[in-house]
């Protein structure tokens, strides 16, 4: 287990603290004519965050790591910024799209990383987040009216 890795293993627990909190700042704050469909959305998505973020944290344990588990370091250390409280509807769904682009880059270097060390079990963790917000990526741009084409 190198150093790197639990670093950018930490930079996750940190992003997913602040994406629970952003998630829930949107849920509670989302109007508009999407507001069943997004506030929905948002429920689910600070929930998998919670996950992600526990998973990712139990793994740092498990490998004589030790997670960053306050405020101040998560906001330091984490790739997304958290929410301004002025958001509009579409800018949520954007900043969600925007902060999955960011997460996954994290993703893949601490996968990236992961293989380095022959750390199939945190690779594999890594992978399965990032294919989930790769999907929920997809959704909010098909939300959007964005395509890939």
């Amino acid at each position: 287990m190198s150093k790197e890795l639990i670093q950018e293993l930490n930079k996750q627990v940190s992003t997913w603290s602040v994406m629970y909190a952003k998630l829930h700042n949107f849920h509670w704050y989302v109007k508009g004519n999407q507001f069943f469909t997004l506030h929905a959305k948002f429920e689910e998505l600070y929930n998998e965050a919670t996950e992600h973020m526990d998973e990712i944290a139990e793994r740092i344990l498990t490998l004589g790591g030790e997670p960053t588990a306050t405020l101040q370091e998560h906001l330091q250390s984490s790739v997304v910024d958290e929410a301004k409280g002025t958001e509009k509807a579409n800018d949520m769904v954007q900043a969600l799209v925007d902060d999955f682009d960011k997460i996954m880059k994290s993703l893949k270097k601490g996968m990236d990383l992961a293989a380095k060390d022959k750390d199939d079990m945190t690779e594999d963790i890594l992978n399965a987040i990032y294919q989930s917000i790769e999907k929920h990526q997809w959704m909010l741009n098909a939300f959007l009216g964005e395509t890939n084409e």
